[in-house]
């Protein structure tokens, strides 16, 4: 876990996406000593990126740098979203910040075989034997390491999956849940199509807003992994359509 002070440095970067040592030791009150130590240790968990003099959160695309991001909102909802899964099941977690936070929780549990389109979530389990990991083959995107195209969804169809969890980019009423890009889009929506229970994983701040390409829309999953501050409206939607609500 993050002390109070790594946690404050987070939401600093998340607000201007970079800052230096000098800044941070003046708003936080300690030396740069410290602040040295505090940005070598989120480096090391993969939070931030170090830069000479400071830290950055680079591409918005790159998970390395994305889990940084209301960082202590999406563990949250990971450690939520991973007492869902049961040893022996087969699942699938397809990519975003929250879902990588999520394949580190589910270090924690033996037996499970995990899914993934996405080489950094795969990454997380390099050093647990107890877990088998699937890797989907496909085209390669550099930034978000993500997998698409045509073999990829191949690769789906061999595949039985008892849970699927997906990240996204956006929601909103009109055009349901959204990602920026279009490949990954594509493969989002069959896994949701061919998996036997879907859970959309994401932070409240991607709802109310709209990205580029719709992959469902509520009545296609089954549940919704969020943060308690989700706003009430949302919740409210969410409930009529008899999704499974699931805050953290």
């Amino acid at each position: 876990m993050l002390n109070n002070r790594q946690n404050k440095i987070l939401k600093i970067l998340g607000k201007n996406d970079q800052t230096s040592v000098i800044e941070l030791s003046e708003k936080l009150n300690v030396s740069s000593v410290t602040i040295r130590q505090d940005l070598n240790f989120l480096e090391a968990e993969g939070l931030l990126k170090r830069v000479h003099g400071g830290a950055v959160l680079k591409d918005a695309d790159d998970l390395n740098n994305r889990l940084g991001v209301n960082y202590e909102k999406k563990l949250r909802i990971a450690k939520k979203v991973a007492s869902f899964v049961s040893e022996g099941e087969t699942i699938l977690i397809e990519s975003g910040s929250v879902n990588v936070l999520l394949a580190r929780e589910l270090l924690k549990i033996k037996k499970v075989t995990i899914i993934t389109t996405n080489v950094y979530i795969a990454r997380q389990f390099r050093k647990n034997e107890q877990a088998n990991i699937i890797i989907l083959g496909g085209i390669y995107q550099h930034d978000s390491e993500t997998l698409v195209g045509k073999i990829t969804k191949t690769c789906i169809d061999l595949l039985n999956i008892d849970k699927a969890f997906i990240g996204i980019d956006g929601y909103s009423t009109e055009s349901g849940f959204t990602l920026r890009d279009l490949f990954r889009a594509e493969i989002s929506s069959y896994i949701i199509q061919k998996a036997k229970d879907v859970f959309v994983v994401s932070d409240s701040s991607k709802f109310g807003k709209t990205e580029l390409t719709n992959i469902c829309f509520p009545a296609d999953i089954h549940h919704i992994a969020t943060n308690d501050d989700l706003d009430l409206e949302f919740q409210e939607e969410f409930k009529k359509v008899g999704i499974d609500l699931i805050l953290a």
